[in-house]
């Protein structure tokens, strides 16, 4: 926070949070009702900081890279009471690990499957191929 008299803290309305990150008004409200955002309030008008602009950037990026809320909670809950970043950079280099290792086997599962679609590929080319004696051998009615 600035210690200038002139310059004020830049604020954002919900609306423009929702326009600027292409999400919706609801989303941002449940992201509150979460703990993840916590706006001032100026009637019913919800007021949000800068600080509530970068959690909510934060929180959209750990959402892209598959961190649950609750990950993403503890490390803001980190970052608030941490005196250094070292903890919550330590949790976030986990996280992506853990991320990796995920996605590395779903990508071994994709992997595989797309090596039996090439297999099931090769088989119909090659008994269409074959005409419709080998079409009638490789469909037996009632088998």
């Amino acid at each position: 926070m600035s210690t200038a008299p002139s310059r004020r803290e830049e604020t954002y309305s919900i609306s423009d949070l929702a326009r600027e990150f292409d999400v919706t008004p609801r989303a941002i409200r449940f992201y509150e009702d979460q703990g993840l955002l916590a706006p001032q309030r100026s009637g019913s008008r919800r007021i949000y900081a800068k600080r509530d602009y970068v959690r909510l950037k934060l929180i959209l990026r750990g959402k892209r890279l598959g961190l649950s809320l609750s990950e993403v909670a503890a490390m803001f809950e980190l970052y608030d009471s941490a005196r250094d970043e070292k903890p919550q950079l330590a949790q976030f280099l986990a996280a992506l690990a853990e991320r990796r290792e995920q996605l590395e086997r779903q990508r071994a599962d994709i992997d595989e499957m797309l090596g039996e679609i090439t297999a099931f590929e090769a088989q119909s080319r090659k008994l269409l191929a074959g005409g419709r004696k080998a079409l009638a051998k490789a469909v037996k009615p009632g088998a």
